[in-house]
């Protein structure tokens, strides 16, 4: 296999000492697998499409967020608008006096979360401090690099503050409709995801929801949970021994068969011909 291409930081980093910068991806198109000689956050406002991160894939849209690490290798794929920013930083130049792996999973030695979710509440003082961060690190000023280091430093804390795990419905008690929704697809994946009960027990419309799942996201509610199930089926397939009808069942398809149509629909191949394939590129 071909070795993924590695971004180099004299690419992105205007001087040997500056430690943060925003790559903004307004859309992000396709972009092949490749590692850094730095780390990023990445954050996602709008659109979807297929992130694949060390081998793992992720169906992302409104709301995602990922830590990478700079060893860490990804691709986007299959992108709808998809809109996001990359803040992109080089621990060994940060100065300040702080905790960073207490704050940014990957850091530090405990185990590693990479993709979690942040609710409507934390995107806009998210949005707010990047753009702040944006504009501070294109400066070259007296003091512009410690200030867009305390930026920074403050950006991390609002996504700290706001993050929840992908799947953690209790943590989006206080967030808007569409957070709740997302999260609760997110905690779907093995089992039905009845849409009317939902919409009863927050007590909205039905069809207003489906409207603005679409305009946020570019895809309706049942494809995203299609893709999300795929994504976890190919994780599984990659990654266990498990049968395809163990597979099928853990992602959610009573019925192997179907799940086999679904998945060839989706990914261009039966189950067992893309476990084959990735099994002998690994």
């Amino acid at each position: 296999m071909t070795a993924p291409r590695i971004l180099r930081k004299s690419e992105f980093f205007t001087s040997p000492r500056q430690a943060v910068a925003v790559a903004d991806r307004y859309p992000q198109d396709a972009f092949a697998e490749h590692t850094h000689e730095f780390c990023e956050l990445v954050l996602v406002w709008r659109g979807n499409g297929l992130h694949i991160l060390n081998d793992r894939p992720y169906r992302i849209t409104r709301g995602d967020l990922f830590y990478i690490c700079a060893e860490d290798k990804h691709s986007y794929a299959s992108v709808n608008d998809l809109v996001l920013q990359n803040i992109i930083y080089c621990p060994e130049r940060l100065t300040l006096n702080v905790d960073w792996a207490e704050h940014i999973p990957g850091l530090g030695s405990a185990p590693r979360v990479p993709h979690w979710r942040i609710g409507s509440s934390g995107m806009a003082p998210a949005r707010q401090a990047i753009a702040q961060l944006e504009q501070e690190s294109c400066r070259d000023l007296p003091c512009s690099a410690q200030m867009a280091e305390l930026i920074f430093a403050q950006l991390v804390l609002t996504l700290r503050r706001h993050r929840y795990a992908t799947d953690n419905q209790a943590a989006t008690a206080s967030e808007a409709l569409l957070d709740k929704l997302l999260t609760a697809l997110a905690g779907s994946i093995n089992h039905p995801f009845a849409l009317e009960a939902f919409c009863a027990e927050q007590a909205c419309s039905e069809r207003a929801l489906r409207q603005q799942f679409r305009t946020q996201t570019g895809m309706s509610i049942n494809h995203y949970l299609r893709q999300l199930r795929v994504c976890h089926a190919q994780y599984l397939l990659r990654h266990t021994e498990l049968m395809i009808g163990e597979v099928a069942m853990r992602c959610g398809f009573e019925d192997s068969n179907y799940f086999s149509v679904v998945f060839n629909r989706e990914v261009g191949m039966t189950p067992g011909q893309w476990r084959h394939h990735h099994r002998n590129t690994a």
